[in-house]
């Protein structure tokens, strides 16, 4: 990934022009005056910078001429090289270059991060959403001010648009493990899971969608899941009239993250190498822990529900369990540490 410092830009053009006096001060002395390529460059120093120094040898009268226009280009050259560091250091440029090289450099530590694409009201409940769960979160948000408010609160943001592939390359594209497009516009959220999907073939893709007809569109970009808020809000609302205590239910047990009851899925590759089966009963150990296995993914993609303590697992399991945050945390420790049964 290629990060270029454009506030160098000033800089760079204030060196060369510098430079360009030095050099033609020295060529012009070596051939009018007959200088050596030595005196030729101490002499153009000493004229550059007025610092009254005797000359190496007497000019003449076309060295004089062309002395007295090398005075006036120079002054004008280290007129502009000032300027140009007063505003680097002066108005921040410096600040923010050096900010920005912070930030690349911690974010190119990140692994299997979550990019967050537009920081709205979904990407909002989205970010809130991932940070309860401990989850690194890389936001893109071209929105200057929702940026300096997200940088203050101790995220990791990236100012620009989504759709500019060197803004996903500045996110670590190539080491996440999802991104989350989920800007209003509905062509701009297909650009991204289109070029997300070129970078990076294993990662998760999940769009918000705003009409019916991009739905497709936006799997066969690439989207693993795509996300309409109104139809989900709107069946919702239908849902709290038709059987308001099973929503309110499912509500409160809802993925939170916080010390409420929580539905959460754990990965069985967590087992130790060696374990190869095993029961449900086994591993799970409902009366010690207090969680409740709700549900089970086989590695085909089937479902169980409310499976008993006599199913076989293995490690390409992943089991949904429902219990306090303590209570999970708990049973990644035992799988963690787990052994299996002689």
């Amino acid at each position: 990934m290629i990060f270029k410092f454009k506030s160098f830009k000033r800089l760079y053009v204030a060196l060369g022009a510098i430079f360009i006096v030095v050099l033609m001060g020295s060529v012009g002395f070596v051939f009018l005056e007959g200088y050596s390529w030595i005196e030729a460059f101490y002499m153009t120093v000493i004229t550059v910078s007025t610092v009254g120094f005797r000359e190496v040898r007497e000019l003449s009268p076309l060295g004089m001429i062309f002395t007295s226009f090398l005075i006036i280009s120079s002054i004008s050259a280290f007129a502009y090289s000032i300027s140009a560091l007063t505003t680097y250091f002066v108005d921040g440029e410096y600040h923010n270059t050096y900010k920005a090289a912070r930030l690349k450099k911690e974010i190119d530590k990140l692994f299997k991060h979550v990019i967050v694409c537009g920081y709205g009201r979904v990407g909002e409940m989205v970010v809130s959403e991932l940070r309860d769960h401990d989850t690194t979160v890389v936001i893109i948000e071209k929105d200057e001010s929702r940026c300096q408010m997200l940088r203050e609160k101790g995220f990791l943001v990236i100012t620009g648009d989504a759709t500019i592939d060197e803004n996903l390359e500045k996110a670590g594209v190539e080491n996440a493990k999802a991104l989350i497009a989920t800007m209003p516009v509905d062509s701009q959220n297909l650009y991204v899971i289109l070029s997300a999907r070129e970078r990076n073939v294993k990662m998760l893709l999940i769009s918000r969608a705003s009409h019916m007809n991009s739905v497709n569109k936006l799997r066969v970009a690439g989207a693993d899941n795509v996300i309409m808020p109104d139809k989900v809000g709107g069946a919702h609302m239908a849902s709290l009239v038709a059987m308001p205590d099973v929503v309110e239910f499912l509500d409160h047990i809802s993925i939170q993250g916080g010390d409420s009851v929580n539905l959460e899925e754990i990965c069985m590759d967590q087992f130790p190498p060696e374990m190869k089966q095993s029961t449900l009963g086994d591993v799970v150990e409902h009366d010690r822990l207090g969680i409740n296995v709700v549900g089970l993914k086989r590695a085909n993609g089937e479902y169980e529900i409310n499976p008993g303590p006599s199913t076989i697992i293995d490690a390409t399991c992943k089991l949904f369990v429902l219990g306090t945050a303590e209570q999970i945390r708990a049973l990644n420790r035992m799988l963690k540490f787990a052994k299996p049964k002689q």
